[in-house]
């Protein structure tokens, strides 16, 4: 479902991620390039992603529409104030793996991403949910928390996307397999795993697919269970995980479902598009079209 707002003069709560990999990049360019296309840009510089879903809500009645300036995890912190003043939201990728400007075909050029928001096309996307805590494109446990906590702003912004690959080199060659039991609308299964993956979009991690056949406007969510016995074999499985693919290999069980359970013998944290923000046991639900987002 898409749709465009009239190209008349629109009023733009720009909300900018300073820590973002990019996030001390001139914006005065893309200003120009909004303003001269009929928006006018209130710019607020943020301390902390934390407050950009109370900051969408406290200025809702002052804005037409909403511009993230900001990686994955900038988003992911918009997500629930764009949900629920029912604001449209502009992206303006600035971060390091940008995977949700990915999945929507959004250029990490900020220029042709603020044309993008000019033209005005919209479309509604799905949001996940774990435990009450929002995610555009995955949620996971196991190596992808390891991972997450090797990655540091530090770390990112001296290698940029390459980061992924050397964090995730490091945190497999130490990997333990866990007990979950994964839960969903038509079955419960035990597993001994590495790790759990669900998806709610198509990218994360730098552009790995989280399956060949996902979209993030379909209501369902896909999940994939690492179960590798070697994990030197994970190695081998680089190019099908880049390609969704990996579902093809007998270590690695997928599944899609509205909803998934999961449980562990302890606490697990659990990681949301990059940041580490509860644990199991958990609960993952979508809300179908939550959020209008610019598209090209």
């Amino acid at each position: 479902m898409t749709d465009a707002l009239p190209l008349s003069r629109r009023r733009a709560l720009m909300l900018v991620n300073p820590n973002a990999r990019q996030g001390h990049a001139d914006l005065e360019g893309v200003i120009e390039i909004l303003q001269a296309g009929g928006v006018d840009v209130v710019i607020e510089h943020l301390d902390t992603p934390d407050q950009v879903s109370a900051q969408i809500v406290r200025q809702r009645d002052q804005a037409d529409l909403v511009i993230v300036c900001g990686g994955d995890g900038t988003l992911n912190s918009a997500a629930l104030g764009v949900m629920e003043t029912g604001l449209p939201m502009g992206i303006l990728p600035m971060g390091t793996a940008n995977d949700l400007a990915r999945t929507l075909s959004i250029s990490d050029d900020l220029a042709l991403a603020a044309d993008v928001i000019v033209a005005g096309k919209q479309t509604r996307v799905d949001l996940g949910e774990v435990n009450g805590h929002p995610f555009f494109n995955v949620a996971s446990l196991g190596l992808s928390v390891d991972l997450a906590r090797n990655l540091t702003p530090e770390v990112k912004r001296r290698w940029g996307k390459l980061s992924y690959a050397l964090a995730a080199f490091a945190v497999v060659r130490q990997a333990k397999r866990f007990r979950a039991e994964i839960i969903s609308d038509t079955s419960r299964v035990r597993v001994h795993t590495l790790q759990i993956a669900v998806g709610n979009g198509v990218h994360y991690g730098g552009g790995t697919v989280i399956q060949a056949d996902a979209t993030i406007q379909d209501g369902r969510l896909d999940l994939y269970s690492l179960e590798l016995r070697n994990v030197w074999k994970f190695g081998l499985m680089l190019g099908a995980f880049r390609r969704g693919e990996h579902g093809l290999w007998d270590e690695v069980r997928t599944d899609k479902s509205t909803g998934f359970e999961i449980r562990t013998s302890k606490p697990m944290p659990i990681n949301t598009d990059g940041d580490i923000v509860t644990h199991t046991p958990a609960r993952f639900s979508t809300h179908p079209g939550a959020v209008a987002v610019f598209v090209p």
